[in-house]
C-alpha cells in the first residue's frame, strides 16, 4: 500500500498540473450533456409486441394477422390478461402489449367504433414512439379494409373504426431527452476513462519516464493500479457531474438505487481502463494510442444500442455487441435510472462487466514489461 500511496502522489500530481486537461475532464461532459440530447434520428424494426386476444373473433385474428405480416413487428406471445402481457415489459421481452376487449367484433358492427388499448414500453422512447406510431398505421389499414367490406355490403352503411388509447411506461411524457441522456453519459464516463488510461503508459515512454520507472523494484501490479485508481476516482467524479446535469437541466432524478447505480459503474470503470491500459502497454507513441481508441471507440458508440436499437441490427451486429462493454452500461444506465431495476434485475450485466474487468486488466498486467 504504501508502494501505491507514492505511485498514486505522483500521478494526481502530472494530471493537476496540466490544467487543460482538468478543465476538459470536468468541462466536456457537461457541455456534452448540454448539447448532444437534442437531436437524433432512427427508424426501428423488430418490435417486440404482446396481444391480448380477449374476443377471439375472426376479426381480431385478422387484426393480429396483419401485425404478425408487419416487417416492423415481431408477436412474441399471446398474453391470457392484460397483467400476464405486462409482466414481458416488466421482463424487457416486449416493446408493446396490444389489448383487444370482449366483444370487439360485436361492439364494432353495432356502434361502429370500438377502442383499443396499447401499453407501451418507454424506457427506449424513440423505439416506443416509433413502435406506437407504426402499430396505429396497421389498425389505421384495418379500419380501411373493414370500411371497404361494410360498404360493399351496404352502401349507407356508417364507416367502423377501431380506436387505440395506449400509455407510456417508464417515460409517460415520451420525452426524448429521457432516455437519450442516460446513454449520453454512458459514451462519456467511457470515453473520458477509455481515452485518457490509453495516453497513460504510453507518454512515460515518449517522455523517457518510464525506464527510471522500470528500474525500481515496483510491482507489475502497483505500476498498473496506481495507473489506474486515479483516472477510476476522476471517472466517477465525471458520472457525478452528470447526475447533476440530468438532475439540474432536465429533472431526471433516478428511479433505484444510487447505490446501485454506483457499483456498477465501479466495475464497468475497472473494465474501460483495463483497456485503456492495455492499448497503452501495446503502443508506442500516443499518436497511435489515440487512433486505436478512436477505432475502438467509434465501433463501440455506433453499436451501443444508443443511436440503434440493438434488436434492429443484423444478426452478426448483434452478436458483435456482446463483446461490447458500453451496451451493458447504457441498458443498465436506463433500466436503474428510467425503470427502477433492482441487482436481480442487471445480475447478468454485473457479471459480463466484471469478467471484462478482470480479463482486460490481467492482459494489460501480463504485457507490460519492465525489461526491453
Amino acid at each position: 500500500m504504501r508502494t501505491i500511496k507514492f505511485l498514486l502522489y505522483k500521478e494526481f500530481k502530472q494530471i493537476f498540473r496540466n490544467k487543460s486537461i482538468v478543465a476538459l475532464i470536468l468541462f466536456m461532459p457537461v457541455m456534452q450533456l448540454l448539447i448532444l440530447p437534442w437531436a437524433a434520428d432512427y427508424e426501428v424494426k423488430n418490435i417486440n409486441v404482446v396481444v391480448v386476444d380477449q374476443d377471439h373473433s375472426n376479426y381480431t385474428q385478422e387484426l393480429i394477422s396483419k401485425i404478425s405480416a408487419s416487417n416492423y413487428f415481431n408477436l412474441v406471445a399471446n398474453g391470457e390478461s392484460y397483467d400476464a402481457a405486462y409482466q414481458f415489459i416488466e421482463s424487457d421481452e416486449a416493446d408493446l402489449v396490444l389489448v383487444i376487449p370482449p366483444d370487439f367484433k360485436k361492439d364494432l358492427i353495432r356502434d361502429k367504433s370500438q377502442k383499443l388499448f396499447l401499453a407501451v414500453n418507454a424506457i427506449n422512447g424513440t423505439k416506443a414512439n416509433l413502435g406506437a406510431a407504426y402499430m396505429q398505421e396497421v389498425i389505421r389499414e384495418y379500419n380501411g379494409k373493414l370500411t371497404t367490406e361494410m360498404q360493399k355490403v351496404n352502401s349507407k352503411v356508417k364507416p367502423s373504426r377501431a380506436e387505440v388509447t395506449f400509455t407510456n411506461w417508464y417515460n409517460p411524457d415520451m420525452s426524448y431527452k429521457v432516455f437519450m441522456v442516460p446513454g449520453i453519459l454512458a459514451i462519456l464516463v467511457t470515453m473520458v476513462g477509455g481515452f485518457l488510461t490509453s495516453l497513460n503508459i504510453v507518454k512515460e515512454k515518449e517522455v523517457g519516464t518510464i525506464e527510471q520507472i522500470n528500474v525500481t523494484p515496483i510491482k507489475k501490479h502497483h505500476f498498473i493500479l496506481g495507473k489506474m485508481i486515479p483516472f477510476w476516482i476522476l471517472g466517477n467524479v465525471v458520472f457525478t457531474l452528470g447526475l447533476l446535469v440530468a438532475w439540474l437541466i432536465y429533472g431526471i432524478v433516478p428511479a433505484g438505487s444510487l447505490l446501485l447505480l454506483y457499483g456498477f459503474i465501479a466495475v464497468y470503470l475497472l473494465a474501460v481502463l483495463g483497456f485503456g491500459l492495455l492499448v497503452s502497454t501495446y503502443s508506442e507513441t500516443q499518436q497511435q494510442a489515440m487512433f486505436v481508441m478512436y477505432f475502438f471507440m467509434m465501433v463501440f458508440i455506433l453499436m451501443g444500442g444508443l443511436f440503434t436499437p440493438i434488436e434492429s441490427m443484423p444478426k452478426w451486429a448483434q452478436q458483435l455487441t456482446l463483446v461490447n462493454p458500453l451496451s451493458y452500461l447504457i441498458e443498465v444506465l436506463r433500466m436503474i435510472v428510467l425503470k427502477g431495476s433492482t441487482f436481480s434485475d442487471v445480475r447478468p450485466y454485473f457479471l459480463m462487466v466484471a469478467v471484462f474487468a478482470v480479463v482486460l486488466n490481467a492482459w494489460a498486467m501480463l504485457n507490460y514489461k519492465k525489461t526491453s
